[in-house]
């Protein structure tokens, strides 16, 4: 399986490089926000929980999310692979996710990590948050604290996965069909 992880901090690109990558590669997507969101809008209490988290900004405790991994993982036993955006963002779920990854024999192929400048993720969270109504995308209080999260709680995640030899940097300003070939250059040499 081609396992990739899409990193980087809110407003990167993630999300819109993944659904590219899942068409070329044929993998599923595993969008942590999407599966919360989607809770979330069933109302189920997984979501009323995460919902409490993510209003403030906040990050979502590790037993929910791997839970809901680990079921993706299992109703997709035969996919080519999958990309996972927006997770692992601590070194305790990166640990959890080998382990979840190993139960179901595979393991992590890459982590591409898209750089953007702070000033480049807060233009385009305040202007996704103008068309998608979410309310974590239009305050520039709630983005500072995504972003200071993200350097204080996620980039460590980077250097986890750099020890493993599968960390790649890789520049996420410019058109989007530049990032999405200097991301799939990345994997073509992991595939090689």
């Amino acid at each position: 399986m081609l396992n990739i992880i899409l990193f980087g901090p809110p407003g990167s690109g993630k999300g819109t490089q993944a659904a590219k990558l899942v068409e070329k590669y044929d993998l599923v997507h595993v969008s942590t926000g999407d599966l919360l969101r989607s809770e979330i809008s069933q109302k189920s209490d997984l979501g009323m929980e995460a919902k409490k988290y993510m209003d403030q900004g906040n990050l979502v405790p590790d037993e929910v999310v791997i839970g809901m991994i680990d079921n993706k993982l299992a109703d997709n036993r035969d996919s080519k692979g999958l990309i996972l955006d927006g997770f692992p963002r601590t070194v305790a779920q990166a640990n959890a996710l080998n382990m979840v990854l190993a139960k179901h024999t595979t393991s992590i192929s890459t982590v591409l990590a898209l750089q953007v400048s702070d000033e480049e993720l807060k233009d385009r969270l305040l202007k996704r948050g103008a068309t998608s109504g979410r309310a974590d995308d239009q305050d520039e209080s709630i983005i500072a604290n995504r972003i200071n999260v993200y350097k204080e709680q996620t980039a460590v995640v980077g250097q986890f996965y750099a020890k493993e030899g599968k960390f790649q940097e890789v520049a996420g300003e410019g058109e989007i069909n530049e990032i999405f070939a200097r991301l799939t250059a990345q994997i073509e040499a992991v595939m090689a």
